[in-house]
């Protein structure tokens, strides 16, 4: 049984973030949890919510106080203009009487009220047009009617100030918990049991910060160091290892190459996984110590050279999903296929995920692939833009189940920025000291084992 009960937190950080990333396709349940509304789920691992606390029947999405993306004309006249105002930057009552900026004033209270009821007013003379006079006159004589300002009193320029977008990283928070709460129960390839869910994306913008996330220490040099050894296509494990990265000493060790069947196969030697695709696909492999210079297609190059010379082409696209070679690696890969976007002298990039281990790589895949699309930005001039994350098999592994529960009691601080120090005009001339990450003030560490 996992249980969740929502603490009855007011942070106006919270409220801020809290609509716009409930609009989420997979943030559904990060609001309802951390928006501060009242409710308790609890769950049998693999079946669906059993229902509030209370004994009454839960409220659908359209019901609840952040309304769930219903369009507003759908409701009563006073719901709307309190629920427009929180999307327009007003203050407005947030859940539990609180406003925005946790004062508890009414919506009268706030200058920044005014653009949203007045709209909201619109509504109220749009209903009027539905009544059975059909004239779209007030129901009632008793309304409101305005008043003309004095030709002495001008009217004062109105202000908006635009609403804060929400932290990125509450995106992969609301994935855990959605997870958690909606997830299936599900048997896996290392015995572990996971919680799954299908189908969930994120977007973590890349304009001035780098989505390393905060509420636990990623371990950045990892994250460097093997994107440095993808990029040169090298397959062997020990490479890495002895950089400090232990992360394929389990997918390489000579337990695991023979319970695979590679039984001829030096220690370490992954096979024809990530970097090999990227550099030499359809290259045929032999082992990790054979020089494949000028061998298969080099889709990393080819990435770098379409952006440059034809940057509205659609098919900017480099995967390590290769059906021939699937047998023989160590691990197939899971993060599979990446696309690249031009528009407007920024590059994005959006990764198809088949698979994601929520509580020990996707943390690391966000990093990994927000990094690339840096440097190949650099290499082509342009500015990075935003991370699509795409997951197809979005999974918590059961023994992850409360280190991420702790995870998720924790606030996100901002992101870091990162500064690449020297200017570089090829790929492969990267190294790890031209890179530096600014201003990461992260939570610690959370441990979590990894399932082989």
């Amino acid at each position: 049984m996992i249980c969740s009960d929502p603490p009855a937190e007011t942070s106006p950080a919270r409220w801020q973030g809290a609509g716009p990333c409930e609009r989420q396709a997979a943030g559904a349940a990060l609001v309802s949890a951390r928006a501060g509304v009242p409710g308790h789920r609890a769950i049998q691992l693999g079946a669906p919510p059993q229902g509030p606390r209370c004994g009454q029947a839960a409220k659908p999405l359209s019901s609840r106080p952040w309304g769930g993306g219903v369009p507003l004309p759908t409701l009563g006249h006073e719901e709307g203009a309190r629920r427009l105002l929180s999307w327009a930057g007003g203050e407005g009552r947030g859940p539990r009487g609180q406003t925005r900026d946790g004062t508890g004033a009414g919506l009268q209270g706030s200058s920044r009220a005014r653009p949203a009821l007045r709209l909201a007013g619109a509504w109220r003379a749009g209903a009027g047009a539905n009544s059975k006079s059909g004239s779209g006159a007030p129901a009632s004589s008793g309304q409101s009617r305005r008043v003309p300002r004095s030709p002495a009193m001008p009217a004062a320029p109105e202000q908006q100030r635009p609403a804060p977008s929400p932290h990125g990283e509450l995106q992969y928070l609301g994935q855990v918990e959605h997870i958690l709460q909606r997830g299936h129960r599900k048997e896996d390839r290392t015995g572990t049991g996971t919680i799954s869910a299908f189908g969930l994306q994120a977007r973590y913008s890349l304009r001035d910060q780098f989505p390393l996330l905060t509420t636990k220490r990623v371990f950045w040099k990892g994250v460097l160091e093997e994107l440095l050894w993808f990029i040169k296509g090298s397959t062997n494990a020990k490479e890495l290892s002895a950089k400090g990265v232990k992360i394929w000493d389990a997918n390489g060790s000579r337990e695991f190459l023979d319970k695979q069947g590679f039984t001829d196969r030096t220690e370490g030697d992954l096979g024809p996984v990530y970097g090999f695709q990227w550099r030499h696909f359809g290259a045929e492999y032999k082992d990790m110590n054979t020089d494949y210079s000028g061998q298969g297609v080099d889709q990393l190059q080819n990435v770098i050279d379409t952006i440059k010379n034809n940057p509205d082409d659609r098919r900017i696209i480099m995967c390590a999903w290769n059906p021939k070679d699937i047998s023989l690696m160590a691990l197939p890969p899971c993060h599979a296929l990446c696309q690249f976007y031009v528009l407007n002298g920024e590059l994005s990039c959006q990764l198809y995920q088949r698979s994601g281990d929520m509580g020990l790589g996707v943390p690391f895949n966000i990093a990994s692939y927000s990094l690339l699309t840096y440097m190949i930005a650099h290499v082509t001039g342009l500015k990075p833009g935003e991370f699509i994350h795409t997951l197809g098999d979005a999974h918590i592994y059961l023994n992850h189940v409360e280190p991420l529960k702790i995870q998720l009691q924790r606030e996100p601080r901002p992101f870091p920025k990162l500064k690449i120090l020297r200017k570089i005009e090829n790929i492969s001339d990267f190294k790890a000291d031209d890179f530096q990450i600014e201003d990461y003030n992260p939570h610690p560490a959370i441990k979590m084992e990894m399932a082989v």
